[in-house]
């Protein structure tokens, strides 16, 4: 009697204790997304020039993943993923960069808002794109802060503060309300101040310049430069974090840092090869993580980080959320996922005749990439003809820089022409890549005698994914990227999207 006594004490007093996802205890997050960064650069990940010590701490004291891949490598589509932990197939205008994010697909900060979190963002949220098409008012990243300015260390760096107005929203929160905001910096975008990374004292000689890239000093000096607005990010990133501190809130607030797809070089950004795809991924919560420090080498998306801040925060995932939370992973636990990220493309910013795009589908393992390409036909770069591009430049999809043009105006060089045909020239309608032996996806092995099998499975795979998330161009419907407005700036007179079928 006595002991049921007890027991029933025990249970009452367990059960007037506060759940972690109570609204007092529930996590902050600060969400901090570079534009157009590579994996590799980051320190953390090896590469001997940048210098990140924001990002490497939150690896140090979260979680450091080294497989963490975009949705899209372009950037409307890949944060529409992130916001709507949907793959961008599912997201109708929204797979094309220059369109729409329609209202009918909720986003995790819509989900916080509504469950008492302020919500807000500075700099790029989501973007680029037209918000009224799809039924919204507001920028999907939430309400904007961007009256603070700051003297940029070089042209082309913006003079947003992103640490200042990340400041202005904190001093609008209500006490004890729990925050979500969007850290978006427009770095690294292009274009870059040619010669600031040597203004910088960096040395191009200690550059790793991509197998997929000439070496030379102008490709080096142009890696360079490029690094230093990667650490004008991470500056912004480091203060926003001192600013936490400073307010004694850090402790329990999830801090991501990230890009939105790969560096802005023929090759990467723009392509499913992991130059264009992988991207940087660390996570810190001291209050939720257990064994920090931890190197997580399974297969994850950025989409997965939707579902993952409302595990995070108690509350309920949507079923439209197709993509896995990573939750497990804060708790040590085995995923249960699948051993594979899935990447796609439609249209970037549409650089061909009839305004078309490039659509191809992906799956990544650790140990291989494969690609189906659905229109090989068509130039995956955009047309060399540039009167065929809203940009007005040959090969569009892939921005304008030191690096292109040298590489196109010294085609005619035997090394140079190779990797110029592997950045500008059509593709196969299958790839299949050895990742661990051919980290720049070089050597196309579909096809080839001894991966026939490998090639079959991961095919099988990609194609019972697609159906298994209703992708239109493998289970059927309408099919009609090539032909939703774009809202982008248009430089070529007479250049237009062909009408609806």
């Amino acid at each position: 009697m006595l002991k049921n006594y007890f027991l029933m004490l025990i249970m009452l007093i367990l059960s007037a204790v506060p759940a972690v996802s109570s609204a007092k205890n529930r996590p902050n997050i600060l969400f901090c997304i570079s534009d157009d960064q590579s994996y590799a650069h980051t320190s953390a990940n090896g590469d001997p020039v940048v210098k990140t010590p924001a990002f490497d701490r939150i690896a140090r004291e979260g979680l450091r993943f080294t497989h963490a891949f975009c949705d899209a490598p372009t950037c409307g589509p890949s944060r529409s993923a992130i916001l709507t932990g949907q793959a961008i197939w599912r997201l109708e205008e929204a797979g094309n960069i220059h369109s729409t994010l329609p209202a009918k697909f909720p986003t995790y900060t819509e989900i916080l808002q509504e469950a008492g979190y302020a919500v807000g963002f500075t700099g790029k949220g989501w973007s680029p794109g037209r918000l009224a098409p799809g039924g919204r008012t507001e920028n999907p990243a939430g309400r904007e802060y961007n009256l603070k300015t700051l003297n940029p260390p070089f042209r082309f760096i913006t003079n947003r503060h992103y640490q200042a107005n990340f400041a202005d929203f904190l001093g609008e929160l209500k006490p004890n309300q729990p925050f979500c905001f969007w850290l978006g910096t427009f770095e690294p975008h292009r274009p870059f101040e040619n010669g600031s990374g040597i203004k910088t004292g960096k040395d191009p000689s200690e550059v790793i310049v991509p197998d997929i890239l000439p070496d030379n000093d102008i490709v080096r000096n142009d890696i360079l430069d490029y690094l230093v607005e990667i650490e004008h990010f991470d500056s912004m990133i480091a203060s926003a974090i001192a600013l936490l501190e400073s307010k004694g809130i850090l402790e329990n607030t999830i801090v991501v840092a990230t890009s939105d797809h790969g560096m802005p070089f023929p090759r990467a950004k723009a392509s499913l090869y992991d130059d264009g795809s992988r991207v940087p991924l660390a996570i810190r919560w001291p209050a939720g993580i257990q064994d920090t420090g931890r190197v997580i080498d399974h297969p994850v998306n950025l989409s997965d980080l939707a579902p993952t801040f409302l595990d995070s925060v108690g509350l309920d995932v949507p079923p439209q959320m197709t993509a896995k939370s990573l939750f497990s992973f804060f708790e040590r636990h085995k995923p249960g996922r699948p051993e594979a990220a899935f990447i796609a493309m439609e249209r970037h910013d549409g650089c061909r005749a009839g305004g078309k795009g490039y659509p191809c589908r992906a799956i990544r393992t650790k140990e291989f990439l494969y690609i189906y390409n659905f229109e090989p036909s068509r130039w995956p770069s955009g047309s060399p003809d540039k009167r065929m591009c809203a940009r007005s430049i040959p090969y569009g999809e892939i921005d304008q820089s030191p690096t292109k043009t040298y590489m196109m105006e010294n085609r005619s060089l035997m090394e140079i022409g190779r990797l110029a045909e592997f950045a500008f020239g059509k593709r196969p309608q299958e790839e299949l890549y050895a990742v661990n032996k051919d980290a720049h996806q070089m050597r196309n092995l579909a096809g080839r005698a001894g991966y026939i099998k490998k090639q079959a499975m991961l095919r099988e795979k990609l194609f019972t994914h697609l159906r298994d998330t209703k992708d239109p161009r493998v289970v059927g419907g309408p099919v009609l990227w090539d032909y939703y407005p774009y809202y982008g700036k248009i430089t070529t007179e007479g250049w237009k999207v062909d009408s609806r079928p």
